[in-house]
């Protein structure tokens, strides 16, 4: 599981320039990534098998499309799954099936 890395850059005595400064936060951009910590980490189940996790973390699951919590042993569902179906209707009669996907 990714973390954020401790602050320990070295710190300027003099002035900076605007372009070494710039280059500077490319780097950082170009080796970090992006990271939301507002948003649930997505892996799939060989991943969750391969990576290391610590007590009261929470994934979403996206082999089995749910999101799950490690207890430090195991994953565990938070909640069961459900399928939702929208656009779909149907019309029956005796000897006649009508089905419109919308």
């Amino acid at each position: 599981m990714a973390k954020l890395l401790p602050t320990r850059l070295p710190q300027a005595l003099d002035e900076v320039s605007p372009d070494i400064f710039n280059r500077l936060v490319r780097i950082l951009e170009l080796n970090l990534g992006q990271f939301d910590p507002n948003r649930t980490p997505q892996f799939n189940q060989s991943e969750l098998g391969e990576l290391n996790f610590i007590a009261g973390d929470i994934v979403f699951n996206t082999t089995l499309e749910i999101h799950q919590a490690y207890d430090g042993n195991a994953f565990r569902d938070l909640y069961s799954h459900q399928t939702y179906l929208s656009g779909v209707s149907g019309i029956g009669a005796v000897g006649s099936v009508t089905v419109t996907i919308g």
